[in-house]
């Protein structure tokens, strides 16, 4: 066996693996209950690699109510340490279903996009706040303007770089949210 073919190999071997895990967490993750905060992350066509599994990992952290997965059949819940168990799962074919049912629970929905809409940091978070974040490669899978309501967000950049990895990014939106409807954490002993 030569070295394409033996890349293939191992990458479907890997592949397959990742979906076993996916398998055996998902039925755990039925159990999963909300975040304490009331804000929600959607994960629009992400990659099934790791980034998903950490935004999970990141999502648990910062007390995340649920996270959204749209046009995701499964992911690699490794990177995620444990934590896919913890958060909540839904599941959607497609951006509309997901958009009516945060819409309907009074969510403002935000999408993050490089150089696009009001820097995160510079905005007053809704408590009922849902951040999209979209494909690594090829972003949001719809036009925001065709959605009632739909905000713009950006994350401040310097770098030359285009981007943020999108588990960055998933993660300074939280923690934004987290800094302003979370717990003052200041004042607890240590």
């Amino acid at each position: 066996m030569s070295g394409p073919h033996k890349i293939r190999m191992m990458m479907r071997a890997e592949r397959e693996a990742a979906k076993r895990r996916f398998r055996r967490q998902r039925n755990k993750n039925q159990l999963a209950q909300p975040g304490k905060l009331d804000s929600i992350i959607v994960l629009d066509r992400l990659k099934p690699t790791f980034n998903i599994g950490k935004i999970f990992r990141s999502a648990d952290i910062f007390g995340v109510r649920e996270v959204h997965l749209i046009g995701i059949d499964f992911f690699d819940p490794a990177p995620g340490m444990g934590a896919f168990k913890w958060v909540p799962a839904i599941f959607h074919h497609g951006f509309f279903p997901c958009y009516t049912q945060l819409f309907e629970q009074e969510y403002t929905i935000f999408t993050l996009e490089p150089d696009r809409g009001t820097p995160i940091s510079q905005i007053q978070l809704p408590k009922k706040s849902a951040f999209v974040f979209g494909h690594e490669e090829f972003g949001i899978s719809f036009e925001p303007d065709l959605f009632p309501g739909i905000k713009r967000l950006s994350i401040p950049q310097m770098g030359k770089s285009q981007s943020l990895n999108v588990s960055v990014a998933a993660s300074i939106a939280m923690y934004e949210y987290l800094k302003q409807h979370g717990p003052d954490i200041s004042n607890q002993k240590e």
